[in-house]
């Protein structure tokens, strides 16, 4: 008797975890895919046209709109039209560096995050035009690459033209 009801005891836990999980995987929101950008659709946000003639003026706001986001320039060839810069962020994470050293012997936790900006300056007839590409590159602890990732939201490189808008305007206007 008491292996039958030992049973049944087995049963109603067994239908009562299945009817937890029946609860919880119902409340659960169904994620939909994101659809890939294509290269096209990339490449018009990282690219903006400027009612200018002067590539050198427009290079310049290039770069104040760079070093005012914390980059620092690397190259900057006016007769190419070739300008990259790079910003480099701390992200350790005390708790994970921590566990990593703890329960590891050869610990890795993500260091440093380096954002690289590569920027194509050209004529276009009477206007110049940029475009402008930023990839996110996280080190570890040990100088290695973690990910790479290309930076493809377009609010990113709005607010980068902003910048850039908001220094050829003062530029035009002789401010600066």
């Amino acid at each position: 008797m008491a292996v039958n009801s030992n049973k049944q005891g087995m049963k109603k836990i067994a239908l009562l975890l299945f009817t937890a999980g029946m609860i919880t995987m119902s409340g659960c929101e169904t994620v939909q895919p994101v659809a890939e950008k294509t290269q096209l659709e990339i490449r018009e946000f990282q690219t903006r046209t400027y009612n200018q003639g002067e590539i050198k003026m427009v290079m310049k706001a290039v770069m104040n709109a760079l070093q005012d986001d914390g980059f620092i320039v690397q190259q900057a060839n006016v007769d190419l039209g070739l300008l990259t810069a790079q910003k480099e962020v701390d992200v350790e994470n005390s708790a994970e560096s921590f566990f990593a050293k703890a329960f590891t012997n050869n610990p890795e936790y993500r260091k440093n995050s380096i954002t690289e900006a590569s920027a194509n300056i050209s004529e276009f007839g009477k206007q110049t035009k940029v475009r402008i590409n930023f990839k996110n590159k996280v080190m570890n602890n040990r100088g290695g690459v973690m990910s790479v990732t290309q930076i493809n939201d377009e609010k990113y490189y709005q607010y980068f033209f902003a910048k850039v808008d908001k220094s050829v305007f003062l530029s035009n206007a002789k401010v600066q």
